[in-house]
């Protein structure tokens, strides 16, 4: 082959070695691990696993990889866990005062106020939901200001129009509220069942009661929230 030829084959010295076939399988192993928590670390929003694949050999399992890491994490105030479709770095719940506490937040600083939790909540159970469909959920009128603060959040935003007279707007979670929540995906949310147990949600009623209760709240077809 000519000298041109083999140039032209060859990869740049400065090319990213994925495969690291000149390391100990060991060591190859652990650069891997270092690789996949750094991009985590520095990442500002969970990171894919599409992403991850392509810091490691083609035979790679990020999923054993990160085995490993949240092991060693184990004693950590934090860990690495699955959030939006993604991994990411989370403090660990117990330690949630102290941070806190150290950057001068109180409780309800930190969280939600009831009415938007409950909006919250009902949004993301049976999503998607105009403004006249949440307000038969709750019992009483959402008002847009409540609507607004969640958008505001980055909680909620615009989901297809509604079928019904109008087009009205519905509302749908973010991946940030999945982020912000620790979810996965929506199927990581309590299970309903439970709630209802719990007495905390009678979905049977709240379907029920939609009919009626859309007849006495009025809403505008390009409300927007």
């Amino acid at each position: 082959m000519a000298l041109r030829d083999r140039e032209k084959t060859s990869p740049p010295k400065d090319a990213f070695d994925r495969e690291l076939l000149d390391l100990p399988a060991t060591a190859r192993w652990r650069e891997w691990m270092n690789r996949v928590e750094a991009v985590i670390f520095a990442a500002s929003e969970p990171v894919g696993v599409d992403v991850l694949q392509r810091l490691v050999g083609s035979d790679c399992s990020i999923e054993l990889l990160i085995e490993d890491i949240r092991e060693e994490l184990r004693m950590r105030p934090y860990d690495l866990v699955r959030v939006a479709g993604g991994f990411q770095h989370r403090t660990r719940p117990p330690y949630g005062s102290a941070i806190r506490a150290a950057s001068g937040m109180d409780e309800g600083t930190a969280g939600l106020s009831q009415a938007q939790a409950l909006l919250l909540m009902t949004i993301a159970y049976f999503q998607p939901l105009t403004r006249t469909e949440l307000s038969a959920f709750i019992g009483r009128e959402v008002s847009r200001d409540t609507i607004g603060q969640l958008r505001n959040a980055g909680f909620i935003t615009s989901g297809p129009r509604s079928p019904q007279p109008g087009a009205p707007y519905t509302y749908i979670t973010t991946d940030a509220f999945l982020r912000h929540f620790g979810f996965e995906t929506l199927r990581d949310l309590p299970d309903i069942e439970k709630l209802e147990d719990a007495g905390l949600l009678d979905k049977e009623k709240l379907l029920a009661d939609i009919p009626v209760a859309m007849e006495n709240v009025e809403e505008d077809g390009d409300e927007i929230g």
